[in-house]
């Protein structure tokens, strides 16, 4: 029997890992989770290769996470645990192994970004499918305490972990900062991004806004369609190559949410950090977790662009303080926030997963043994 069958919720492009050798993307976060647990991968791809007419009725029925959540449910047997890398896939997989597959059945670990919505609640509320996931691993610590005071989910099976940022890539070395007219700064990413109350903040501000809104993995809309543009404020694409190049000419992030809770906004948040610069982030219940008020970054509140345009002014006039709040987030990244610290905490989890299941799981190799 394999050991552990990981989902990525998309098409992994097949040129993948000669982009990541050539330095023209950062490490993908399942290859180094496949290589830490021994895993297999499977993606939309595999999942349409081998889930059958059930599958594709799945698909049409739910689209392509209900396809890949039957494709790992058809290979159950064959895995000791299958780690779902998020709600979308681990919900109707834990659903499929409640109710079709009551007696045996490989240890569940998912990943969790947001379940304190309807759609997602319901499958816990009403149809009880926690009693399906061994882990609920969260990236933030209001989503933790949301689960475990609903639901009465022991807090051992909800742990939390810190995002990641591949520091090897997002690396100051890598991408030297260019001069620019003006200060610049910037704002990166779609997830339920404010960006109407940035655009009020900086009207009129002597420092250019670039503000990247394109987003890999979001579906969000773009905020600042419909919006009054400032003169100073340009809205452009960037690949993740171009983005490391922005925060090295950038002073500094600036992140503006919505109120969420859940970690909107933590991949530019730790490239940001993992660039040496310095964070101005919306204080929201989901995410506090990561940005160090007064050591690597600034909080403001929420939809207020004169605590914004507040917050901004400092940071520009006071460079060294921006400069140190910079290299702390590095410092910090580098000690617990990047992929490989990651990996070896969710292979800690899995390993933990399984040994109190009464399994005798194979030791886990972590990458510097392999």
């Amino acid at each position: 029997m394999n050991q552990v069958l990981l989902t990525v919720s998309g098409v992994i492009p097949p040129d993948l890992e000669q982009q990541i050798a050539t330095g023209k993307r950062p490490r993908a976060d399942y290859l180094e989770l496949a290589r830490h647990f021994g895993a297999d991968i499977i993606d939309y791809r595999v999942a349409r290769q081998t889930a059958g007419p059930i599958g594709r009725f799945f698909e049409r029925l739910g689209g392509p996470n209900l396809l890949l959540a039957w494709a790992c449910f058809t290979r159950r047997h064959r895995y000791q645990a299958i780690f779902t890398d998020g709600e979308q896939v681990g919900l109707p997989l834990a659903a499929l192994l409640k109710f079709f597959s009551p007696n045996r059945r490989p240890r569940h670990l998912m990943i969790v970004h947001i379940l304190s919505v309807p759609k997602k609640m319901v499958f816990l509320d009403r149809f009880g499918v926690q009693s399906h996931i061994d882990r609920f691993i969260v990236y933030s610590t209001w989503q933790q305490r949301f689960i475990t005071e609903r639901w009465g989910v022991p807090i051992q099976r909800v742990p939390f972990t810190p995002f990641m940022v591949d520091d090897q890539f997002f690396h100051p070395r890598l991408a030297p900062p260019r001069p620019t007219p003006r200060p610049q700064i910037c704002a990166v990413g779609l997830e339920r991004r404010d960006y109407p109350t940035l655009l009020r903040a900086v009207v009129g501000l002597e420092a250019d806004v670039v503000i990247a809104a394109a987003s890999p993995w979001s579906k969000q809309r773009d905020s600042t369609q419909n919006q009054p543009i400032p003169p100073n404020v340009r809205v452009q694409k960037f690949s993740q190559y171009d983005l490391r190049q922005l925060y090295s000419d950038s002073r500094f992030l600036v992140m503006p949410l919505e109120p969420v809770e859940f970690q909107a906004g933590v991949t530019a948040i730790l490239e940001a950090m993992a660039m040496e610069r310095a964070v101005i982030c919306t204080a929201t219940p989901g995410q506090t977790d990561i940005v160090v008020e007064g050591k690597t970054g600034l909080y403001v509140p929420p939809r207020d662009p004169a605590a914004l345009r507040t917050a901004i002014e400092h940071l520009l006039a006071d460079p060294e303080t921006a400069v140190r709040m910079g290299k702390a987030g590095r410092r910090l990244v580098e000690e617990s926030m990047n992929l490989d610290h990651y990996a070896v905490r969710l292979s800690n989890i899995l390993y933990e997963t399984l040994t109190e299941t009464g399994a005798e799981p194979q030791p886990i190799k972590h990458k510097e043994q392999l």
